[in-house]
């Protein structure tokens, strides 16, 4: 579709998770077909700003709010501003007109997104539309379409193959707004990936909210989806979105072993290493049971899996020897690239009224003593690649980008096109960084 060629200008920002990402470009893309042009500056010439938004912490909270703040004064009264995802889910109506929200869509609502920007751009309409479902517990839910043809936003295409989550960890609010665990049908999945590949994308990054949990609803499962995927030719990199250590199961394990584009990188969320805390959290595993699954999957993957993960300081009732429990499970499972978090109590969840709340300096401490650890893990694994060659995806910049281990490399000697595959020969390391020499194999 061509759409309207006068659209003109459309800011987009996206916050939050991979799903929000893959969101995001869903919504500029769909966007661009219509005639937009598609920028991530905010100015006073554009003709619409879109925020997908996240709500995760009372952080990023805190962000969307100044963020929708900040547009609205950029933009003015009379051009268009539509926000969506999971902060907006929950916002009320008065507060949203407030704040001069023009379009509001909540956690699902995103595939009629774009038709409706478009409509109030060409007809200049700037009254309030709240596009949300209000039922998001509704069992009438199904999957809401999203496709690309190509990434418009990033060198790597996002697909989102799963949304919702029904496991209730105690301190997160997530399940409330995005409801029920939905899966996207397989052959859509498959169409959408040869598509990607005929437009030349490299590497494909499957996302959902609860990814594990693909399937469960249409009788399959992400292992035989990723099974299916594995037959298909021409795809350079899969990777995975974060998965819940307890949905690695050996089936998992066997399919992406034998999966020949899945790149060796699993994002593993840890949140405690200490039993009790875990119980509290309702994790659904034991530290001893998430080191297992780590042993598991390098047994199936490599020793040279490189496994990323989410800590979560703070949780009610941590003491320091719950958190050195944590800090000594970070060890025993050699993580690498680690995300640190403090507790942010979200109003509605079981951990909100949980006695044994830790003080806000202690929480800030053990970030930083957890990040600190990170940094170091991190950086003994990036150094195992020192003296080999590795595979790189390169970015925007010409000289930078990922391995397939999703470690990030500096080109030094050279500039390249975006979205090529090059082999470099590692050199260094510096600060979690491998700095690589370009190898001419013609």
């Amino acid at each position: 579709m061509q759409g309207n060629q006068g659209l003109g200008l459309v800011y987009i920002h996206v916050l939050g998770c991979r799903s929000s990402l893959c969101e995001g470009e869903y919504i500029a893309g769909s966007l661009k077909s219509r005639g937009a042009l598609i920028t991530e500056e905010l100015g006073e010439n554009i003709n619409a700003a879109v925020i997908v938004t996240c709500s995760v912490t009372q952080e990023a909270d805190r962000k969307c709010r100044q963020i929708v703040r900040r547009a609205r004064k950029i933009l003015g009264r009379e051009k268009i501003l539509a926000v969506c995802g999971c902060w907006s889910q929950a916002l009320d109506s008065e507060s949203a007109m407030e704040l001069g929200i023009n379009i509001l869509a909540g956690s699902r609502g995103k595939n009629i997104l774009p038709e409706i920007i478009e409509s109030a751009i060409t007809n200049h309409d700037t009254r309030f539309q709240d596009l949300r479902t209000q039922n998001i517990f509704s069992s009438a839910l199904s999957w809401e379409e999203l496709e690309i043809s190509s990434p418009v936003m990033h060198s790597r295409a996002f697909i989102k193959i799963q949304d919702g989550c029904d496991h209730f960890c105690s301190y997160c609010i997530i399940p409330f707004l995005r409801g029920h665990p939905v899966s996207r049908p397989e052959k859509n999945i498959l169409d959408e990936i040869h598509r990607l590949i005929d437009n030349e994308t490299q590497e494909i990054i499957f996302t959902g909210i609860h990814l594990g949990l693909y399937g469960r609803d249409i009788d399959s499962s992400l292992a035989k989806l990723i099974n299916s995927v594995s037959k298909i030719q021409g795809l350079k990199r899969l990777r995975l979105g974060s998965l819940e250590p307890f949905s690695l199961d050996e089936r998992l394990l066997a399919a992406l072993s034998e999966c020949e584009s899945f790149c060796h990188h699993l994002h593993l969320p840890l949140q405690s290493g200490d039993n009790n805390i875990l119980a509290l959290m309702r994790r659904g595993y034991t530290a001893e049971e998430f080191i297992r699954v780590c042993d598991d999957a390098r047994k199936f993957l490599g020793d040279d899996l490189h496994i990323s993960s989410d800590i979560l300081t703070g949780f009610p009732t941590e003491s320091d020897s719950a958190f050195n429990n944590t800090l000594n499970v970070m060890r025993e499972s050699k993580l690498g690239r680690v995300h640190v978090f403090p507790f942010s109590e979200r109003k509605g969840t079981l951990a909100e009224k949980m006695r044994g709340k830790i003080s806000h300096q202690e929480k800030i401490l053990r970030v930083s003593m957890a990040i600190t650890l990170g940094r170091e893990l991190y950086q003994d694994y990036v150094k195992r690649f020192i003296n080999h060659d590795v595979e790189i995806l390169i970015e925007e910049s010409g000289s930078k980008g990922h391995t397939k281990h999703f470690v990030e490399a500096d080109i030094l000697d050279k500039k390249f096109s975006p979205n090529q595959i090059i082999i470099a020969k590692a050199v260094s390391e510096l600060n979690g960084r491998l700095k690589c020499i370009y190898l001419n194999r013609n």
